[in-house]
């Protein structure tokens, strides 16, 4: 196997592990921060359940978006070296 075609896969792995890794962590503050919301405002909690899950819709769709850049990587790497 050539190098840069090794490399290439390192790096793919490297970020979509970076991706997933990222965006749990990036929901789970919001949902930790949003809980703490709610205990001390309960009269607010619709707005704050929208909010989270807007932001989370967000947050998940920049770490796909970077998966599917990683997968794509895979996939060019793969035409380029051959």
């Amino acid at each position: 196997m050539d190098l840069s075609l090794a490399l290439a896969y390192l790096g793919a792995g490297l970020g979509v592990a970076g991706a997933t890794m990222g965006g749990g962590y990036g929901i789970g503050k919001l949902a930790g921060a949003a809980m703490e919301s709610v205990a001390r405002q309960p009269e607010a909690v619709g707005d704050i359940r929208g909010m989270m899950i807007l932001t989370a819709a967000m947050i998940e769709g920049i770490a796909l978006f970077a998966i599917v850049v990683c997968v794509l990587l895979i996939f060019m790497s793969k035409t380029v070296g051959a």
